[in-house]
């Protein structure tokens, strides 16, 4: 799909922002915050109120889309980036657009933190998307499913296991089209029949990494393909960790599978926090290189540990949406009443003994341990004799009602 032929000067200062200016400038995003996107392009553009950092940078990216002058800067890039848009069946959306989601500008946040280690935080400029979903509206409903490259199986399957269950619950799989945990989680939407988006750090012809090739292309023809750089933008390292803040900001909440010590999922665990989004985590084997990552994470505060789809909605879903507890298999002395079970507890296993000896072990008045014994023995928890009572090897009871009585 084309741009609108008739763009705002709003979104066409933004489109050509986009791709001047490498996205997360925070100088940038508070100069467009304080005096509107066409000023902070004329600004940029004429070099004037901003870095000379900032406006050196500029101006190699005019040279490099041989952009003559400061006249209409704003009309000839968004021309270029239209047409280019066309001919790989692509379109840009910014703000200034309705499919804009509200989710992004909460970067804003982000932005305002002083660590370096947060550098380019701010909103995106512009994106561009290819697929056929409506990128707010997809977005509305989603969880993002981030880890490591280098997976282990128990990684792949819990990877495909979530993603395919939350699919097909209606939730869309935000991941960043990754080797591992990223390409896995796209995969297990896509297999549920379900929608996945998949955020890139390179321009949005570019199939990175080429061995996921065929699986970004069927997302780009049924989910979405995003990234906020231009085509022919190779994908950078530094661009990967500028890219998981649109990740974490996309979706309710981000889970992590499974992680190493070093592995960039946590940056976007971390971005997801700062955002005030959920931050979910697999646990793994303590003893498992690829989840220490994850076991130093559930150590931060807030973070929630997750071991299926339904403990993830309900932590981001609407109200009333509980995972059901999980419980472990019922045993037929469950059914027994606090007394009985006290009596039980005190009957030998192998020697018969008087209900006054089991009443003095149990604790509890003899004519208790009388009342109680015959029913214990009716529902086959215990054998009788002349000697006395004693457990019975394989008790066959099956309590009803009247086991409480």
């Amino acid at each position: 799909m084309s741009i609108e032929p008739q763009v705002s000067e709003e979104r066409t200062a933004r489109m050509a922002l986009g791709m001047l200016i490498e996205p997360g400038c925070r100088e940038l995003g508070v100069l467009v915050r304080s005096v509107g996107a066409v000023e902070a392009l004329a600004r940029v553009v004429g070099g004037f109120g901003i870095t000379e950092q900032l406006a050196g940078a500029v101006r190699a990216r005019l040279r490099a889309a041989g952009v003559q002058g400061s006249a209409n800067v704003g009309e000839q890039v968004a021309e270029q980036m239209g047409e280019r848009a066309e001919q790989l069946g692509a379109r840009i959306v910014t703000a200034a657009d309705a499919e804009w989601p509200v989710s992004f500008d909460d970067l804003v946040r982000a932005s305002r933190e002083g660590n370096m280690l947060r550098r380019d935080t701010d909103p995106p400029m512009c994106v561009w998307l290819r697929g056929p979903l409506e990128l707010a509206e997809t977005l509305e409903r989603s969880v993002s499913v981030v880890g490591a490259r280098a997976i282990t199986g128990y990684g792949g399957y819990v990877a495909s296991e979530f993603a395919f269950g939350l699919a097909e619950r209606g939730w869309t799989i935000v991941s960043g089209g990754a080797l591992g945990v990223d390409v896995t989680a796209h995969r297990g939407a896509l297999i549920a029949g379900g929608k996945t988006v998949a955020v890139m750090a390179c321009g949005i012809e570019r199939a990175y990494p080429a061995a996921n090739a065929a699986v970004l292309e069927q997302i780009g023809a049924e989910g979405l393909v995003v990234t906020e750089w231009a085509p022919n933008t190779l994908p950078h390292k530094t661009r990967f960790l500028t890219r998981n803040r649109v990740i974490a900001a996309a979706s309710r909440g981000t889970v992590m599978v499974e992680a190493g010590s070093r592995s960039g999922a946590r940056n976007t665990l971390g971005y997801a926090r700062l955002l005030q989004r959920s931050a979910m985590v697999v646990p793994g084997p303590i003893n498992s290189a690829m989840s220490v990552g994850c076991h130093i994470e559930l150590r931060q505060p807030g973070t929630v540990l997750v071991t299926r789809p339904e403990e993830i909605i309900e932590e981001v879903g609407s109200v009333g949406e509980l995972a059901t507890p999980i419980q472990g298999a019922g045993r037929p002395e469950d059914a027994l009443d606090p007394l009985q079970a006290r009596i039980l507890d005190a009957v030998h296993a192998r020697r018969a003994t008087s209900a006054e000896q089991i009443a003095a072990v149990a604790g509890v008045s003899g004519r208790d341990a009388r009342r109680n014994l015959p029913l214990l023995e009716e529902l086959g928890f215990v054998v009788s004799s002349v000697d006395g009572y004693r457990l019975r090897s394989h008790p066959r009871a099956e309590l009803g009602e009247e086991a409480g009585r």
